[in-house]
């Protein structure tokens, strides 16, 4: 027997995810015909771009999960059908609040379009109808024109043309015109118009001087111009979300990425990355000098008094609404599907996680915690495993870590209220008010939430073995330099403590020698992209460090010796460490005997381990954010603070999210380290100084090995951590 399906009033969807099932895929425009009992929609498909139906004339799509569309209004299915490519669509809505205000433009709105490998301003004038109508299923497509503003304030003036045609994509802007209380007025007919298939669908007057004038004054005294004046005592610093009002009356957001006073000026400047790219903005260099790095043409120096606190995002403290701190602007509704979502790929994530309201939203302390599953979870491979267990075995707090997750993958945004819940759920009211360090919630995750069991195995002599979640260094500032690495800083504690891995471990998470932003041992740390732990795994064979034979000594007093590459671990063969230590300076030393395998050959080469940098955590004032890579291009890095600004304030507001691309960290970080042990932290762009002078704790994963074993009898013992 046929599934009984429910007929519906007309309503739209675009698809979010899933694989192509009978013509709709992702980014596909749908209608729908009928929903199943069982959560499925049979739907007509309008255009899903990449040749998979046509524009205005629909045809079968077939059946689709409804939890994998979002729904859409007739007036948003047809602004985003003439929008293409289909993945570009859904770009779009992850910045809800554009979108929504391109859906209400009025006539003569201001709006900034993208116009040939640059940015514009302009009005906009006529709301076009792409597409002949033959049939009653078809549906137009929608577009704009505009008319652009020269940079005297004015129209432009040259002989009469066609406006150009721009889609609600190619609009990055929107001034709302508060002159012209009525919005696009359709009308039926049709006008002479010489563009094939293009149909003016409403008609507005041209612009005269008390329009312009209502224009000129907007920019002057308008809404842009009393939020600046509510703001203004806000105090600015590297990291604020800011505009900056143009020459045109345009006014740009971006982030400060440095200030100071610039060679020849005398006040303090501003060095703003911006949205996007300007006409004569740079790549980060001023007056022939770099002081931060970003895409050419974002980075905009302008006296700091020029910028102002985002008003997209700043609430005035007159206003009567009543804000919950756990509201956000609209985001896709999310309903969690049986099916997990997989780590966001790298083709995705840019799209998915890049800009404001975007990753956990934090609320009352939680930066440690939303900084950590950010980077857990967000692209992370072998960490995909740990939360797929039989849904009846699966606690009711382990649901909720699964709900956030898939959220974070599915939709890029989690909203304070679901972390809340989390919060709540782990057993103490400390979790839910106060300041935590990661490591604490690190343990408690995979301990109690998880039962999972311990990630290292640690070996201290021939006979301990414990367990532990993450790595502590321990060792004395003297026997390292200045700038150390990750992998020195392991070897040496490691060597200093006597301990080794009893096996290779799925991920390692390697925290600092610090106490919060209140103790560091080292003002700089490089990062190690890989870590090399094959000589700290016992049991397992290793090379000597001479002559590459297999090792049989080791010894912790020539790891820091200038003649023999200080920061390595030194291993010998019995040849080399009789002829190394026959030196005057190392006759003291007491070399170790090494657990050799039986089996090992002397001939053999020894195979080497290694883990992967995915994600680093790091603290400033007492606030948590993170750097997590994203895919295996170098350049794959974001940044992520999960209270990167503010909306109202501490009683009626809520936190804003923010992710930001980060390539540069690609660039410095493919330097040898030899390089970057010579490098001048202060003369880099502001991430990369973060990232070096902030770091608390790295993680490196093993790709080969996903981690998904759950909590067994061990051997090992780990200590019970009791919530605090």
């Amino acid at each position: 027997m046929e599934p009984k399906a429910v007929v519906l009033k007309e309503k739209f969807f675009i698809v979010l995810r899933g694989k192509s099932r009978k013509g709709f895929c992702r980014g596909c425009i749908g209608r729908v015909e009928a929903e199943m009992q069982h959560g499925e929609l049979t739907g007509l498909l309008y255009g899903g771009g990449g040749g998979t139906g046509t524009a205005g004339s629909p045809k079968s799509g077939g059946v689709v999960r409804r939890e994998d569309t979002y729904p859409l209004t007739r007036h948003q299915a047809q602004l985003l059908l003439f929008v293409s490519p289909a993945n570009k669509r859904l770009e779009l809505l992850c910045s809800p609040q554009l979108f929504s205000a391109i859906c209400e433009l009025s006539q003569d709105d201001l709006v900034v379009v993208k116009h040939n490998k640059g940015h514009l301003p302009g009005l906009v004038k006529n709301l076009m109808q792409i597409g002949r109508k033959e049939d009653k299923d078809d549906l137009h497509m929608l577009g704009f024109e505009v008319e652009f503003v020269d940079s005297d304030h004015n129209l432009s003036s040259k002989k009469p043309a066609p406006l150009p045609l721009f889609s609600a994509a190619d609009i990055v802007q929107v001034v709302p015109s508060y002159a012209v209380p009525n919005g696009l007025q359709w009308k039926d007919q049709s006008e002479g118009f010489n563009r094939n298939g293009v149909t003016r669908i409403n008609s507005m007057p041209n612009i005269g001087s008390h329009a312009r004038q209502v224009w000129e004054n907007r920019t002057e005294q308008g809404v842009i111009q009393s939020q600046r004046s509510s703001t203004s005592h806000v105090s600015l610093e590297v990291g604020s979300m800011v505009e900056v009002m143009s020459n045109l009356g345009i006014t740009v957001y971006g982030v400060i990425q440095w200030l100071g006073v610039p060679e020849g000026k005398t006040d303090k400047w501003a060095g703003v990355e911006l949205e996007y790219e300007v006409k004569n903005c740079s790549d980060g260099k001023h007056g022939g000098q770099r002081y931060f790095t970003c895409t050419m043409g974002r980075a905009l120096f302008v006296p700091v008094t020029k910028c102002s606190p985002d008003g997209r995002f700043v609430c005035s403290s007159t206003g009567t609404e009543n804000l919950n701190p756990t509201d956000a602007p609209p985001v896709p509704p999310f309903e969690d599907p049986e099916e997990d979502a997989p780590p966001i790929p790298e083709s995705e994530a840019l799209s998915l996680l890049v800009g404001r309201m975007k990753g956990i939203q934090g609320h009352i302390n939680s930066c440690y915690l939303d900084a950590t599953l950010f980077s857990l979870f967000g692209s992370s491979v072998t960490l995909d495993n740990i939360c797929k267990k039989p849904a009846d075995t699966e606690k009711p707090i382990t649901c909720t870590l699964r709900k956030i997750v898939n959220r974070l993958r599915r939709h890029g945004f989690v909203p304070a209220v679901s972390v809340m819940n989390f919060r709540k759920e782990l057993g103490c009211d400390t979790f839910r008010t106060e300041e935590k360090d990661p490591e604490e919630f690190i343990t408690v995750l995979f301990q109690k939430v998880l039962c999972m069991e311990p990630l290292l195995k640690l070996r201290s002599g021939p006979e301990t073995c414990q367990g532990a979640y993450t790595f502590q260094i321990f060792l004395e500032k003297e026997q390292m330099g200045q700038m150390p690495t990750v992998q020195q800083l392991l070897d040496t504690s490691c060597l200093s403590g006597d301990l080794k891995f009893e096996e290779m471990p799925s991920c390692l998470m390697v925290q600092m020698p610090r106490f919060g932003n209140k103790y560091k041992m080292f003002s700089h740390i490089i990062p190690s992209t890989e870590l090399d732990i094959t000589d700290l795994l016992y049991n397992s064979p290793r090379e000597c460090f001479v002559c590459g034979h297999l090792a049989e000594y080791e010894c912790l007093q020539c790891l820091p010796d200038r003649k023999l590459q200080p920061g390595r671990i030194k291993q010998y063969c019995s040849t080399c460490n009789t002829q190394v230590h026959t030196h005057p300076s190392r006759q003291g030393h007491s070399a170790k005997a090494l657990a050799v395998p039986a089996d090992a050959a002397s001939g053999s080469p020894v195979s080497r381990h290694m883990m992967q940098l995915f994600a680093v955590l790091c603290i400033q004032t007492s606030h948590y954010v993170s750097f997590v890579k994203f895919g295996p291009d170098p350049h794959s890095w974001l940044f992520f603070d999960s209270m990167a600004d503010r909306c109202g304030d501490d009683q009626r507001g809520y936190n804003i999210p923010v992710i930001r691309a980060c390539p540069e960290l690609g660039d410095f970080l493919s330097q040898p380290e030899e390089e970057l042990a010579c490098s001048n932290p202060s003369q880099a762009s502001e991430l990369v100084r973060r990232l070096m002078c902030d770091s608390y704790m790295f993680l490196y994963q093993n790709p080969a090995a996903p981690l998904s074993k759950p909590n067994q009898q061990e051997s090992c013992e780990v200590e019970d951590m009791p919530f605090q």
